[in-house]
């Protein structure tokens, strides 16, 4: 019996008890140490979301559960030095996303590893398998090649003569550069010219990118990464001025002013990384908990922006959207 249910009739005491695996541990609670890729804020909502998520499995931050947040804001380099701190602190689990597993992975292969967004992390060699992951990380992968020509597709619905397409992407990031491949190829395959593809490695090369446009793309189709969430308000900036009509993964970039976004809800994966982090501080290891993907895509488009550009969207193309940001 969980001692959270042995005390539940005691007025006030569920809500300090700790969950059974940490019940025998007078004094101490369980710590959890959550690496953000980029700042706060950008990572707000991902971030109350698990947080939300813990509570209603009776972890709750500062009683039940420590969380200890770091934020790398955008400086690759600080992974490794954040993973070695929590290696220090003993944390017993790390959350945090795909850029940053693997610094983390380096860093320990002893303390559980709990990533809530990654592109591809066998091809990148995280896990061994996706139902088996092996080793010490597991977590959740938005892995679906079809969403990169989803996305084009999408693109010619409201742009029936698009043809050209320039792509943006951290070709520091291993998973934006796959992802650039892999949307040149589904751009092929429509009969779609890829005439400018726009590589950058750290903010001061966004306006350099956009300055060297030189094959008059219709469409911009940016590659996930958290140095392009970081600078996405600089990034749509530039893209209306260029007069691009830009496609991104997922919602988080329509904040920044972005057009259309297709993709997986981030907010619900960080919501589903609470349970991957329940389960291993119940005691489960990351070598046996599969690697889940996402089961909703979500289509949203941003009105204003679509004003601001001339364009006029189908109302075909806005039944079906998940959400049309006014």
């Amino acid at each position: 019996m969980r001692r959270r249910e042995f005390v539940a009739g005691l007025v006030g005491a569920a809500a300090l008890a700790p969950p059974a695996a940490w019940a025998q541990q007078p004094g101490r609670i369980p710590v959890v140490g959550y690496l953000g890729a980029t700042a706060a804020s950008n990572w707000s909502d991902w971030t109350a979301a698990f947080v939300q998520r813990l509570r209603e499995l009776g972890w709750v931050d500062g009683r039940t559960v420590a969380i200890e947040y770091r934020w790398a804001e955008s400086r690759p380099e600080r992974y490794a030095e954040i993973a070695a701190e929590f290696v220090r602190l003993k944390v017993d689990v790390i959350l945090t996303a795909g850029v940053a597993v693997p610094a983390v992975k380096q860093a320990t292969s002893v303390i559980p590893i709990v990533f809530a967004v990654d592109g591809d992390p066998v091809g990148r060699g995280l896990v061994a398998s996706l139902s088996r992951p092996g080793g010490n990380v597991t977590g959740l992968s938005t892995q679906h090649a079809d969403t990169y020509g989803k996305r084009l597709e999408l693109m010619r619905e409201i742009l029936p003569d698009f043809r050209r397409l320039a792509i943006l992407a951290n070709v520091d990031f291993p998973g934006a550069a796959q992802e650039m491949r892999e949307v040149e190829t589904a751009a092929r395959k429509l009969g779609l010219d890829v005439v400018d593809r726009l590589e950058i490695r750290k903010p001061e090369d966004i306006a350099l990118a956009f300055a060297a446009l030189k094959g008059a793309p219709q469409v911009l189709y940016l590659c996930a990464d958290a140095l392009l969430i970081a600078t996405r308000l600089r990034i749509n900036t530039f893209a209306m001025g260029a007069r691009l009509l830009a496609i991104y993964p997922n919602r988080t970039y329509l904040e920044g002013g972005g057009l259309i976004s297709y993709g997986v809800n981030n907010t619900d994966l960080f919501r589903r990384a609470g349970d991957y982090v329940d389960k291993i501080l119940r005691g489960a290891k990351p070598a046996n908990l599969p690697v889940e993907q996402p089961t909703k895509f979500e289509l949203i488009i941003n009105m204003t922006t679509a004003r601001a550009l001339g364009l006029k969207i189908p109302e075909s193309f806005l039944v079906r959207a998940d959400e049309v940001i006014e």
